[in-house]
């Protein structure tokens, strides 16, 4: 019988939290991940986010009472007890503090965004190299039922032979206290790569009141669109342009996005190979921050 992953989670100030404790906890669960169990939980919550301020101790309880998570004082003393970690908070500023205090060799699961500095996420991936420790992170939408699935394997494994172009979209409402496009352009942003690949070399941004629109060129001449909205009903879903014809998908909820993200986290902690290249992430934390940079968000 395959031994229970110990999975330890950072930062109770998200709804992720409950929904990914619950998943992998209860056997009872219509969409129950097996091989993993969060067992330890350190609360953190941001000061400068009020999205965090109002939710952390909330989240904290029922994770607490709910799901039977012990709580710790400390990160470095969470980490030393668990197998994995899952880093959730929801201020994406917070997380290098916070990987520096995790960063033991275990795999950790970084949810999006990764950073919202290119600084930051480059110190980041540089301290994981140092600590041999095992990094992945990104949106559920990346494996979104109706996005995954618009190619076939071997066509991802040749996207920049397939793929000519792509536009992603989705809703990315924009916070008084929070950078900008890092907090629902992340999504748009995660379809995108899932589909170009990194080698972005170049970024435009044009902001109108109902939306963002984001170019960007690839090394290879091809070019990518993200396009953020601000209007009541937006979907997730994305457009791409292959050798063949354009393909067309919207995000389904069923099953839940982040139960296809858990079985690829699952098995990132079991074999400490993250399916996603690092590069992407770094690039698309540059992508945000350089559309960012064009509409004066800081």
């Amino acid at each position: 019988m395959e031994q229970v992953i110990k999975v330890g989670m950072v930062g109770l100030d998200t709804s992720h939290c409950p929904a990914f404790a619950g998943t992998l906890n209860d056997p009872g669960h219509e969409y129950y991940v097996s091989g993993a169990r969060v067992v330890g939980a350190y609360a953190g919550g941001s000061a400068l986010f009020s999205l965090s301020r109002s939710r952390v101790d909330g989240f904290t309880r029922q994770i607490k009472d709910e799901f039977g998570v012990r709580l710790y004082d400390s990160i470095p003393e969470l980490a030393n007890e668990v197998d994995a970690i899952m880093l959730e908070s929801v201020d994406g500023r917070q997380h290098l503090e916070q990987f520096r205090q995790m960063a033991v060799g275990k795999p950790v699961y970084i949810d999006k965004p990764f950073a919202t500095s290119s600084v930051d996420a480059q110190a980041m991936v540089e301290l994981a190299e140092r600590t041999h420790t095992p990094i992945m992170s990104c949106s559920a939408l990346r494996y979104a039922a109706g996005i995954a699935d618009l190619l076939e394997e071997g066509e991802r494994a040749s996207a920049a032979r397939t793929i000519r172009s792509c536009e992603a979209f989705g809703p990315a409402p924009m916070l008084e206290d929070y950078p900008g496009l890092f907090w629902y352009g992340i999504h748009s942003a995660e379809m995108l790569f899932a589909f170009m690949g990194a080698d972005c070399r170049a970024v435009r941004c044009v902001s109108y009141p109902s939306m963002d629109v984001i170019i960007g060129e690839w090394q290879d001449g091809r070019l990518g669109v993200v396009r953020g909205t601000r209007f009541e009903g937006g979907d997730f879903g994305c457009v791409v342009h292959t050798g063949q014809g354009a393909r067309c998908g919207i995000a389904r909820s069923t099953p839940p996005y982040h139960v296809l993200l858990l079985r690829k986290v699952v098995e990132f902690f079991r074999t400490g190979v993250s399916p996603i290249d690092v590069r992407e992430t770094l690039e698309i934390v540059r992508f945000l921050e350089a559309a960012n940079e064009n509409l004066h968000v800081h």
